[in-house]
């Protein structure tokens, strides 16, 4: 039987699933260090032909889900994660992405890429100027103010990745740094406890609708695992000056890869009419 049919996709060939899956681990590489790795996970399974955008994104889902959580382990052990803050940010974080994943069912993903491209600009150029920028632990909230911030955070963005999904731990990191005061290796280590939440929250919504491809989500999820692993442990080895490198890298490339689908939605088309 061709791996296509045994997938339920007819056209899927053996070299387009070991593209995805060498993606997949990619993408739990970088995932497990700043986040973002949806960005390189979800365009390649929309190379595959005859899969729907909403398939994509649930099976994305699903092999992330197992990548966050073997990284949210990792990193609990190792870098021991504050989880008065993690959890509750979790908790909300996961309810907000079931209502922006009911959303992205009826709501093209298009209309918000413009905004998100800006965002991304400006997370890059704030954290290029800015050098010390989670060099170290200066928390800018106490008590309950802390998790009112640390909640109002896991709100908007649990709902941006229920709605589209990539780039959703690069904001996490960002947030974390930026409005609560973490350091770059206490946030990427709250950051995937949420991130696992976001994921959970979404794929609630996508498996009553029978979206997820079970067969190919979880061959994701064991390449997606295996690269969480690498990353989490290279980046508790390495830092928070490594996390921090590899946090503008994915940045930029996240604005390149925003930007390019920005002009062919809506560029190309007028120049073309």
């Amino acid at each position: 039987m061709e791996i296509g049919a045994l997938l339920g996709l007819e056209q899927l060939t053996w070299v387009t699933l070991v593209l995805i899956l060498f993606a997949a681990f990619a993408a739990g590489w970088v995932d497990a260090v700043v986040g973002g790795g949806g960005a390189i996970q979800l365009p390649a399974l929309l190379l595959i032909p005859g899969i729907t955008p909403l398939q994509a994104l649930a099976t994305n889902k699903l092999g992330s889900i197992f990548g966050t959580a073997t990284s949210s382990v990792t990193f609990y052990r190792r870098a021991r994660p504050d989880l008065r803050t993690a959890l509750p940010m979790a908790f909300v974080a996961l309810a907000a992405s079931f209502g922006g994943a009911a959303v992205a069912t009826v709501l093209p993903a298009a209309l918000l890429k413009p905004i998100i491209l800006v965002a991304l600009l400006a997370v890059a150029v704030f954290t290029a100027l800015r050098p010390q920028l989670g060099q170290r632990e200066q928390l800018r909230y106490r008590g309950r103010h802390h998790l009112l911030a640390a909640g109002a955070t896991g709100t908007a963005i649990g709902f941006y990745d229920g709605l589209i999904g990539p780039g959703t731990g690069t904001f996490l990191v960002l947030s974390l740094v930026t409005v609560l005061g973490y350091d770059f290796l206490q946030a990427s280590a709250k950051a995937k406890i949420v991130n696992f939440a976001t994921n959970l929250g979404a794929l609630l919504l996508f498996i009553p609708h029978g979206a997820v491809l079970w067969l190919l989500g979880g061959l994701l999820a064991i390449a997606n695992m295996g690269g969480s692993y690498l990353g989490s442990r290279m980046a508790i080895a390495r830092g928070t000056a490594f996390i921090r490198v590899v946090f503008l890298v994915v940045v930029l490339l996240l604005v390149a890869k925003i930007g390019v689908d920005v002009w062919n939605e809506n560029v190309t088309p007028a120049l073309a009419g």
